[in-house]
């Protein structure tokens, strides 16, 4: 074993700047709706070094990893100053997750970790475990983060220590450095995940969509997208919440389903990037979908493709929870570029790269699930006969 502290200082130096500097590529010919790319963007060794390690000779002597990391993924996008920036869920080796900031000149690779991690301000009552940012520019100039706050069931009973509720925590910056706590969103849902707040004012309201369940894990009554509406982000509380996507027996989303990305404005509709999940012999198997809202009215579905947009594929199985996709967080460039960043495994972060006008046509021209094998088979046909 290498005891030189010099020596392996060297060597982990040298693995970490290949590692930043590794150049990706797209994985053609691809689908025709977006292309994958060969490398994650993010993971648990982009890390900087002195986040890991005590770089002291004299009080590391053998150059121990002290607050190692296990991944890095589910993190929010948003581009500033002509950066791609993503706000990276980063779970420690004490399961503890943290956000923090990493920047690309190109969105596609390159991405490094800026400044400190995230200090998070806190409410009265401490978030034991904080992950999951979406990252909304609001017009009202602030741009907010919808986290998820997961905290210790106090009505558990005192030998229960699993039990935990979940509610949607919120900050909000100018500058991605420093956050103002504002606080936790309000509903008359026992528990809330995968909140997202929507870019602009919807008759003078803040629109969220939200995810209301009975338990931590578990949808219950619950399940689907949700929207609601509060008056202000400073005192927010949404008092009805209704449907908008709801889960569906023998569909991608049976078991739960639940907002994704910030929607993003076309010219013919909001687009939404969500996830679904449904139940295996091998476990929850989380894939990423897509459906529009209309322009003028957010709350009023208006096209629904069928199946699953990204499905994790090859080494996107394999992490620490298997057969999953997960996204947050996408970036429309000026020009229509669209990257969509998606987390495999709850382990690493990818990117998918697409343009607006593909996903829409994408979404408007794909055919709906009749929800039966023969209505599905009947459309396969038509598609079929239509080639020859």
């Amino acid at each position: 074993m290498m005891n030189d502290f010099d020596d392996r200082l060297r060597m982990l130096r040298e693995e970490h700047r290949t590692l930043l500097n590794l150049p990706n590529e797209p994985v053609y010919p691809g689908n025709g709706i977006y292309l994958r790319y060969k490398n994650p963007v993010v993971t648990a060794a982009h890390i900087p070094l002195e986040w890991r390690y005590d770089l002291n000779k004299k009080t590391n002597p053998y150059l121990m990893e002290r607050m190692g990391v296990n991944a890095a993924f589910n993190a929010g996008a948003i581009k500033m100053d002509g950066k791609y920036c993503l706000v990276v869920r980063v779970e420690g080796m004490d399961r503890k997750s943290f956000f923090a900031v990493a920047e690309s000149e190109n969105g596609i690779d390159g991405f490094c970790f800026k400044g400190l991690p995230i200090l998070l301000p806190q409410t009265d009552e401490d978030d034991t475990n904080v992950y999951d940012m979406r990252l909304t520019r609001h017009e009202d100039g602030w741009i907010y983060g919808i986290f998820c706050s997961e905290r210790k069931d106090k009505s558990a009973p005192a030998t229960d220590t699993s039990s935990a509720t979940a509610s949607a925590g919120i900050v909000r910056t100018k500058d991605l450095v420093n956050w103002t706590r504002l606080p936790d969103l309000v509903t008359k849902s026992a528990q809330q995940r995968n909140v997202v707040l929507h870019p602009e004012f919807v008759n003078g309201k803040y629109m969220f969509y939200t995810r209301p369940q009975d338990g931590f894990i578990e949808t219950g009554s619950g399940g689907g997208i949700c929207y609601g509406f509060a008056d202000s982000m400073e005192n927010p509380v949404v008092s009805d919440e209704k449907m908008l996507d709801e889960k569906i027996y023998h569909t991608i989303k049976e078991v739960k389903n639940g907002a994704g990305a910030v929607p993003i404005k076309t010219e013919k509709g909001w687009l939404h990037i969500a996830h679904g999940v449904r139940n295996t012999a091998a476990g929850l198997r989380y894939v990423i979908y897509a459906f529009m809202t209309d322009l003028k009215d957010p709350t009023k579905v208006i096209a629904r493709p069928s199946g699953y947009l990204i499905a994790p594929q090859g080494e996107e199985r394999v992490g620490d929870v298997s057969n999953v996709v997960f996204t947050n967080g996408a970036i429309a460039d000026d020009d229509g570029r669209l990257l969509i960043y998606y987390a495999s495994s709850d382990t690493r972060m990818h990117v998918a790269e697409s343009t607006v006008d593909r996903m829409v046509d994408y979404c408007l021209n794909t055919p709906e699930d009749s929800l039966t094998s023969r209505g599905q088979v009947e459309k396969r046909i038509r598609l079929i006969k239509a080639n020859s």
